[in-house]
């Protein structure tokens, strides 16, 4: 088996469409690891170029075998991303002790292992969105899946082992390929069937008097972006650490639905509902990406705006499903 990539998570959404591009510029020598359950994420594999799928609970065996002798990256996409998931324990397994257990494998073979944060790791914003690594310690997750990716952060951070490896904190990543994700799929996704079914999209109320109703704001990255970043940090050894994947403009909810409804030809038709008390105290008013270390790191693409990219993902994706 002649394997160049692995990609966990290869069935997801960051994941497929990271295949998707590795396979546009002619790379089909990809492992995709996933556990693909009872779901509908399987339908993300249709149309790819891989060259072997396995269970994420067989990965390891097939790694003691000497499968990353030959691999040159390692794209750790795959995690629970649930922000709603209770059993901690399991979010402890799954996304720091399974990803600490992969990142030392591949530091052992040489390969170059980037993988998945998230901004969820900055908790309610209040100590700001810099991926500086001496801030790092200092933030404080709302929610146990951002804290398992904290952990793994910090384990980086302490061992020196994110001086050879790369993370990616995406921040509120959406486009196609997200639809078997049930409610953590973008409002994007979940505006456009609204639209189809009633006419009009719901919006959280804001229970601060600093923001108004559908004016909180969020750094909407298309998933396109997302993934050109983090294949620049599988190409570009040199460059290590953990950085914000973002646009580093933040956007209101409103502006991000408007541009759903007329991606669809239609009139924005937007009303407001009260945001359910589990949510509130540990929902985020502002998020915005400090782009200060991607950019001194050498990144220079421009980002897509969320006109163009909601337009590019309703026309070409969302709407293609429906006809």
């Amino acid at each position: 088996m002649s394997i160049k990539y692995i990609v966990t998570g290869g069935a997801g959404f960051i994941g497929s469409n990271m295949v998707k591009e590795l396979n546009a510029r002619g790379e089909d020598d990809i492992l995709i690891v996933d556990s693909l359950g009872t779901g509908e994420k399987w339908k993300n594999l249709v149309g790819l170029r891989y060259e072997d799928y396995l269970d994420k609970g067989d990965l390891f065996p097939v790694l003691a075998d000497g499968l990353l002798n030959d691999v040159e990256a390692v794209y750790h996409l795959g995690a629970c991303s649930a922000t709603t998931e209770k059993d901690a324990d399991y979010l402890a397994d799954n996304n720091y002790g399974y990803t600490r257990a992969l990142c030392e494998e591949c530091l052992a073979h040489g390969v170059r292992f980037v993988y998945a944060s998230s901004a969820a790791t900055y908790g309610n914003g209040t100590l700001g969105y810099s991926d500086a690594d001496e801030k790092t310690p200092k933030y404080t997750p709302l929610n146990m899946y951002g804290y398992s990716k904290h952990m793994f952060d910090l384990w980086a951070l302490k061992s020196g082992a994110i001086n050879q490896i790369a993370g990616m904190k995406y921040f509120n990543v959406y486009g196609p390929g997200e639809g078997h994700k049930g409610d953590m799929r973008s409002v994007v996704h979940k505006s456009y069937g609204q639209i189809l079914e009633t006419g009009e999209v719901e919006l959280f109320k804001s229970h601060r008097p600093d923001y108004k109703d559908g004016e909180q704001v969020r750094d909407f990255v298309y998933v396109k972006d997302a993934v050109n970043e983090t294949l620049w940090f599988g190409e570009h050894r040199e460059v290590s650490g953990v950085f914000n994947c973002g646009t580093g403009t933040p956007r209101t909810w409103v502006d991000l639905v408007s541009a759903t409804f007329r991606a669809m030809g239609r009139e924005p038709n937007i009303s407001f509902i009260d945001m359910p008390d589990h949510l509130q105290g540990k929902y985020q008013y502002h998020t915005q990406a400090d782009l200060t270390k991607l950019r001194a790191a050498g990144y220079d693409a421009d980002f897509i705006s969320i006109e163009d990219g909601v337009a590019d993902y309703v026309q070409n994706d969302l709407m293609k499903e429906e006809a």
